[in-house]
């Protein structure tokens, strides 16, 4: 079951990143895999696996910028999922991931 949920959250981890970074554009998301690719060696298959070098990789390229594409692609996350999306003090991209599986393993 677990194994389940993993794999679900994955794959639409995987969707939420590629439609997150469309808010870029399509040259500026492709930009990011690039990114991701020369330096940290992840294709964009791997990203969903790592998502802290996603996150790490956002905010060396926007600064403190990345954080309104990590908001966008959690909130399209936890849409895609039907869990309901709320805000809280402290909580960063990782923090909202690990409850939304959580989330999913409660249910």
């Amino acid at each position: 079951m677990v194994t389940q949920i993993t794999e679900a959250l994955k794959k639409a981890l995987a969707e939420t990143i590629d439609e997150g970074l469309l808010m870029l554009g399509k040259n500026g998301r492709d930009v990011v895999y690039f990114r991701l690719k020369q330096s940290y060696a992840l294709k964009k298959e791997e990203v969903p696996n790592n998502p802290e070098i996603f996150v790490n990789c956002l905010r060396e390229i926007f600064g403190s910028g990345a954080e309104v594409i990590e908001r966008a692609v959690i909130r399209k996350l936890y849409d895609k999922l039907g869990i309901e999306f709320k805000e809280k003090k402290d909580f960063g991209f990782m923090e909202y991931l690990s409850e939304a599986r959580k989330i999913l393993e409660e249910c």
